[in-house]
């Protein structure tokens, strides 16, 4: 799987199967950066450190519900907006809406970049 439209399907296939650890895994490279608001947009380096971050999130967190717009590319980028409908440990149910960028170079997710609506 190369290609910007593969690596959008299938990123998509996989978060809508909650199984965003498997996306990390199989779609991104060893050396992708993520930057996300959650975070006060200080980018995160390494496919390790965003694969333990996600195990942190959904250890503390309860999936309840996950869509997925349709792809938009441009180039070597495309972006999808995902809704996210969870309950905290402990807390209330609630819901996030944002923009996902993703960029690809030799048929890897080297970097991702999240807007919250």
């Amino acid at each position: 799987m190369t290609t910007v439209n593969e690596i959008a399907a299938r990123l998509s296939s996989l978060c809508a199967q909650h199984k965003f650890v498997d996306a990390y895994t199989e779609l991104f490279s060893e050396h992708a950066i993520s930057i996300d608001p959650n975070y006060k947009n200080i980018p995160l380096e390494g496919l390790h450190s965003l694969i333990e971050r996600e195990r942190q999130f959904l250890a503390a967190n309860q999936i309840n519900s996950v869509s997925i717009s349709e792809p938009l590319f441009a180039g070597n980028h495309f972006t999808v907006a995902m809704a996210f409908d969870f309950t905290p440990a402990g807390g209330e149910r609630k819901s996030l809406e944002e923009l996902c960028v993703y960029k690809i170079e030799n048929g890897k997710i080297v970097s991702q970049q999240f807007f919250i609506g």
